[in-house]
């Protein structure tokens, strides 16, 4: 908008001047000015430079389409890809008909999984491009990925076709004929490749990814030094060859690979930082924390290794030292989305939730196209006690990452919370399509399936998820649960025990031991396995309250009172044992201490309508009048003298 206001001035003083020069030529020529010098920099390798001066481009004309484009492919070059896709966005609508952006925008859209948007977008640039190689063979790629692996061969094919002396089209044929399994063509097409020509780094790529593949080590290792040979500038080769080397069983050669890399192209950030990325994956995280200091000192200006080493730091609990190099990114950039992130990220791992919103939501703001930090920002709203917050957040980031898998899972949590079957069955959907191997989507069609009475499909999918995570005490409850509904209840029994040992802490597990019991009219056994759970764990409220539950069934008044009365210690809004509190006290005559406990019940509980209902049906008038009668009766009782004079 200040832009916006100083060219209307502008125009207004050219008006009053009658001349049709002015400030609208002067934004031209500063924008041009700021645009040619971003190229410079970038054809030097210089990308986070060019962005500073494409981002000045692109302030003085926020329409500037080539600005937007060399922007996006400055972040390509430093893999800030969320930032890459906002920028190829707004290019393509910019300027639909650049058909390179276009053509980048929809290969980004494959990297990050998307690979039917991906392929939509290929289709659409061919009906205009009907002779474009690269949108040919991204075609092919997104339906291989999509499992259309016949089609995919036929479009590479047409790739070919299109460019037969170009070596990117074998390379697609022959990866894709590698899926197929039919892998004489497959090397025939990748060797091809290589004879069109030997310094293509793809064709070499996937000639010794092919070899590695099929456990020809000594065939890939020659390909990936052919490939550094080749092109002693680009690291690609040797994070190959380094990666090959592990799986070999090599790891010192691995490691000895990625120094070099750092040694023969000190000046590439995709190339010194692999050794510390290296590091990260094998697990060696006091080697990746110590080199991305160094890289820190090295390459003071580079914000992507600063960032990476705060996440480190993040990973390993020491928050003041990230807290610290996050405030010198913020101080030099207060609207920087990442450094944002993490200091919120930060401040929700120190339970810091109430501070971590405002930052989280500054956060979204700058970038609200960044799936973690409306994740992030879900987790604080949610610690706030803000669901409706931590609902939409969450929907937000699986809109925009549909794998995300924690944030799928927290919806399903939220769901079965609320009782929405509808919405929980949708998220169960997801997560399958998203994370067929993970237990929690089978966990939550498990669970709507039990509340639609469908047993039988409830209980597989409740295996499923044991099969998957041993240790999940919840589907050893419900599979209890449904054990407990048909009355097999040794069964149940076994599967709550299963669910103890697996989280002690569990009330429903408990509980669901105690029901069984007391079904069959077994108090004692009832309330002496509550009594061992609570050995066990003594400071668990809800174990109290099942523990007093059990001492009232068995007659042990007292007991339960003082059980229940630790409940509420641990937890004064603990409303079920306040309840049953009064209850006891009521049933012995302590109408003074009933009083106070269902008084505490509403006041403990004030948003609560349950303690009203249930006073309701017991009348609290009806116990205050008992308890003023029996005080007037030891009143009347005990007087020895007569009442003072009134006056």
């Amino acid at each position: 908008m200040r832009n916006s206001g100083k060219l209307s001035l502008c125009l207004m003083i050219a008006g009053v001047l009658l001349s049709s020069g002015g400030c609208s030529g002067d934004s031209n020529a500063r924008k041009q000015k700021y645009f040619e010098s971003g190229q410079q920099y970038f054809q030097a390798g210089k990308y986070q430079e060019a962005t500073i001066q494409f981002l000045n481009a692109i302030q003085v004309d926020t329409s500037f389409a080539a600005a937007h484009y060399q922007l996006a492919r400055c972040y390509l070059r430093q893999k800030l890809l969320s930032s890459a896709y906002r920028e190829l966005a707004v290019t393509v609508q910019l300027d639909p008909k650049n058909w390179q952006a276009q053509l980048d925008f929809a290969g980004l859209l494959f990297r990050s999984g998307q690979f039917s948007d991906a392929r939509a977008r290929a289709a659409s640039i061919l009906e205009d491009n009907p002779t474009e190689p690269g949108a040919q063979l991204l075609l092919a790629t997104s339906d291989g990925e999509l499992g259309n692996l016949r089609l995919a061969i036929d479009e590479a094919q047409r790739g070919v076709e299109l460019a037969p002396d170009k070596p990117a089209p074998y390379v697609t044929l022959g990866l894709l004929q590698e899926k197929a399994q039919q892998l004489n063509l497959a090397e025939q097409n990748l060797e091809k490749a290589v004879s069109l020509d030997a310094k293509f780094l793809p064709a070499r790529m996937g000639l010794g990814t092919f070899y590695q593949r099929r456990g020809r080590w000594q065939d890939a290792e020659a390909q990936f030094r052919a490939g550094i040979e080749a092109d002693n500038s680009d690291p690609l080769p040797r994070s190959a060859l380094s990666a090959l080397y592990f799986g070999w069983g090599k790891k010192d050669l691995a490691e000895k690979t990625l120094q070099e890399a750092k040694k023969a192209i000190p000046n590439d950030p995709a190339a010194y930082r692999l050794l510390g990325d290296f590091y990260v994956a094998s697990g060696e995280t006091g080697k990746a924390l110590n080199e991305f200091a160094l890289l820190s000192q090295e390459h003071p200006d580079d914000l992507a290794v600063k960032k990476r080493h705060i996440g480190l730091l993040i990973g390993n609990k020491q928050y003041d030292k990230a807290t610290a190099l996050d405030d010198e990114i913020l101080k030099q950039n207060s609207k920087d989305a990442e450094a944002l992130l993490l200091k919120g990220e930060t401040l929700n791992l120190e339970q810091r939730f109430a501070e971590a919103v405002p930052v989280l939501e500054a956060s979204g703001r700058s970038n609200p196209d960044d799936p973690a930090a409306h994740f992030q920002l879900g987790l604080a709203y949610f610690r706030n006690g803000n669901l409706d917050g931590a609902e939409r957040e969450w929907r937000e980031s699986v809109r925009l990452k549909p794998s995300l898998l924690e944030a799928q899972q927290n919806l399903a949590m939220l769901e079965l919370r609320k009782g929405d079957m509808r919405q929980l069955e949708q998220s169960a959907s997801d997560l399958l399509k998203y994370a067929p191997s993970a237990p929690q989507g089978y966990l939550a069609r498990g669970l709507v399936r039990m509340k639609r009475g469908e047993f039988a499909g409830a209980e597989s999918d409740l295996r499923r998820t044991i099969e998957l995570d041993p240790r999940n005490a919840m589907a050893y409850t419900r599979l209890g649960d449904i054990s407990l509904t048909q009355q097999r209840f040794a069964e149940a029994e076994n599967f709550y025990e299963q669910a103890l040992a697996q989280d002690p802490r569990s009330p429903e597990a408990l509980q669901g031991l105690v029901t069984q019991f007391l079904l069959q009219k077994q108090p004692v056994k009832a309330r002496q396995r509550v009594e061992a759970q609570v050995a066990r764990v003594p400071d668990q409220s809800s174990f109290q309250y099942l523990l007093g539950k059990t001492l009232l069934a068995d007659h042990k008044t007292a007991e339960a009172a003082a059980a229940l009365t630790k409940a509420l210690e641990l937890d004064p809004k603990n409303l079920s044992a306040s309840l049953l509190l009064g209850q006891a006290q009521e049933a012995s005559g302590q109408l003074d201490q009933a009083a106070s406990a269902y008084e505490h019940a509403m006041q403990a509980n004030a948003g609560d309508a349950q303690p009203y209902v249930f006073l309701g049906a017991r009348n609290t008038a009806a116990i205050g009048r008992k308890r003023r009668t029996s005080t007037a009766r030891r009143s009347s009782s005990s007087q020895t003298s007569p009442p003072p004079p009134t006056t």
